[in-house]
């Protein structure tokens, strides 16, 4: 994606630069637990830090600061002006609809943060708390997605995961999350969890209706990009290629075929109004 002599946002707060605090010991089998309980982690990041210190037994270590590099410069440039397009798209769309769109903070991290929502680690990947409504992200992720999910790779992959957070900061704005959570009251696991998948791939859609607004500044191989990210994190293929089998009552955000469909969706139409996720899955 075009982004070189772009705007950047004010609104990236980037702590990579700073010690971590304390970290879970050993990524390893745990780390890919939380990280297959959380991935893309929606708007749900609360427990994840305190889920996986309780696992290990509350076994910590300090995590020293680490400098920036020049590719970590860049890389944050990156961000910057991926959040300043998702800024400019959705004071549009807001406006055009008689609102004002509230701009988020995007935090980056390395290994640990704390948030609104609770601690988290960078096994739970990229995450929006709607308790300090900030998309924390920890930018190590996008490796993993590609040497072990088999995604693609590439700048707009990155695109894709910002955009798809914001549309959960979207969906606090306009009240879907909260309007879901209470729906999901009562609700058998199965049933709350279809109400999760349709809030998920929501997301995926809004992150289409963003890529859609800014047709002009993409490059060849950008929307492969993201559908290749969207393949890679279905439920289905982590569950496949994680326990061999897939249990579709647990699936919280949607299968591989349904989060290709929402995103292309969205780019096709450019359109809020068609992205009714609720309806579609009941």
């Amino acid at each position: 994606m075009k982004w070189i002599g772009r705007r950047q946002s004010d609104n990236v707060e980037d702590r990579r630069g700073v010690s971590g605090g304390k970290v879970a010991v050993g990524g390893g089998i745990i780390g890919i637990v939380i990280l297959l309980l959380n991935v893309f982690g929606g708007e749900t990041g609360q427990t994840i830090g305190n889920v996986l210190q309780q696992v290990q037994g509350g076994q910590n270590q300090t995590e020293a600061a680490a400098p920036l590099s020049k590719e970590d410069e860049e890389m944050g440039a990156f961000v910057k002006t991926m959040l300043a397009y998702n800024e400019d798209t959705w004071s549009k769309i807001f406006t055009e609809h008689g609102m004002t769109y509230e701009k988020p903070k995007l935090v980056l991290f390395r290994g640990s943060v704390q948030t609104a929502c609770g601690g988290a680690s960078s096994a739970s990947g990229p995450f929006y708390c709607p308790g300090d409504r900030k998309v924390y992200m920890d930018l190590a992720f996008f490796e993993e997605l590609k040497t072990k999910f088999g995604a693609e790779g590439g700048d707009f992959a990155i695109a894709y995961v910002i955009a798809h957070e914001i549309g959960h900061h979207i969906q606090t704005l306009l009240g879907t999350s909260e309007k879901m959570h209470q729906e999901q009251q009562g609700k058998s696991e199965a049933e709350a969890n279809k109400l999760s998948v349709a809030l998920e791939l929501q997301a995926d859609f809004y992150a289409g209706v963003w890529a859609h607004d800014n047709q002009k500044e993409l490059e060849s191989g950008d929307i492969e990009e993201a559908l290749s990210a969207a393949n890679a994190v279905g439920d289905d293929a982590i569950q496949s290629k994680m326990q061999g089998h897939v249990v579709p009552d647990s699936f919280t955000h949607g299968t591989s075929e349904q989060r290709m469909y929402w995103f292309k969706k969205g780019f096709q139409s450019g359109d809020i109004k068609q992205g009714n996720t609720f309806d579609e899955i009941r």
